[in-house]
C-alpha cells in the first residue's frame, strides 16, 4: 500500500483542507448575567433586554400591547407576575416565544468531571478489532441540542486495523501518542503525536495502518439529541 505523508497527502490522494480562516460564529466571552433568584425578576430581565434589543420605549410598548407604561415598568422590575395573557401579549409584541422569558430562571447547568484512570470502560464496534474505549464524561439531557461523547482510545500490539466506522454526526480526534494512518472516505492521514482530525462522521472512517504503538488518541463525537 502507498505510504501517505504527514499532511495527508500521498499518490493519488487529494491534499488537505485550507487552514480555518472564517470567525466562529459566536463570541466565547459573551457571559450572560446570573440567573435570576425569583420567577419575576427572570422575566422583567428578558422583557426588559428584548425591548431594548429592538431600539423600542416603554412607551411604545404600551402602544402595542395596550398596557399602561406603569404595569408595564413594574414588569420589568420585577415586582408583579404577569399572567398567560400578558404574556402573550408581551411574547406578540417583541416577536419571541412565551418560553424566552423564562431562560433567566432555569436549572443550572450540569457537568461531568472524571479523575484521571477512571473512564468508563466501554463496549464499542471497534473493541473486537482491540480498541480500548474509555468514555470520559457524558451530559445526557442539555440545553444545546447536541450530544458529545468524549473518548479516549488506545491501541496496541494485540489492535487490529477498523477501517469501516460510520455514524451520525461530527468527529474530532487528537493524537496524544504512536503514530496511525487514519482513512476518513478516500482520503489518508498520517498522524502523530498533536495532530488533529476534523469530519464528518457519515463518511466511512477509521484507522488504515497502525505504524506506531501504542497509540492513544482523544475522539469526540457529537450528533443531534433525540427529543
Amino acid at each position: 500500500m502507498a505510504k501517505s505523508t504527514k499532511d495527508g497527502t500521498g499518490p493519488g490522494k487529494t491534499p488537505p483542507a485550507a487552514p480555518l480562516v472564517a470567525a466562529l460564529g459566536q463570541d466565547p466571552h459573551a457571559v450572560r448575567e446570573p440567573r435570576a433568584n425569583n420567577l419575576e425578576m427572570a422575566i422583567g430581565h428578558e422583557v426588559r433586554t428584548y425591548r431594548k434589543k429592538l431600539g423600542i420605549t416603554v412607551a411604545d410598548m404600551a402602544a402595542a400591547t395596550g398596557m399602561s407604561v406603569g404595569m408595564l415598568s413594574k414588569i420589568e422590575n420585577g415586582n408583579i407576575s404577569p399572567s398567560l395573557t400578558t404574556l402573550q401579549a408581551l411574547s406578540k409584541a417583541l416577536g419571541v416565544p412565551i418560553t424566552s422569558f423564562f431562560r433567566g430562571f432555569e436549572e443550572p447547568r450540569s457537568a461531568s468531571f472524571v479523575k484521571a484512570g477512571e473512564g468508563v470502560h466501554l463496549e464499542r464496534r471497534g473493541t473486537r478489532a482491540g480498541h480500548h474505549y474509555s468514555l470520559l464524561g457524558h451530559i445526557e439531557n442539555n440545553t444545546s441540542g447536541v450530544i458529545v461523547e468524549p473518548y479516549l482510545i488506545t491501541l496496541n500490539a494485540s489492535s487490529d486495523i477498523f477501517p469501516t466506522f460510520q455514524h451520525e454526526g461530527m468527529e474530532f480526534l487528537y493524537m496524544l501518542e504512536g503514530e496511525v494512518v487514519y482513512r476518513h472516505g478516500d482520503r489518508l492521514y498520517r498522524m502523530e503525536a498533536g495532530d488533529s482530525l476534523f469530519f464528518d462522521a457519515d463518511a466511512p472512517h477509521g484507522p488504515e495502518e497502525l505504524v506506531k504503538l501504542p497509540a492513544r488518541y482523544l475522539s469526540i463525537i457529537s450528533y443531534p439529541q433525540q427529543r
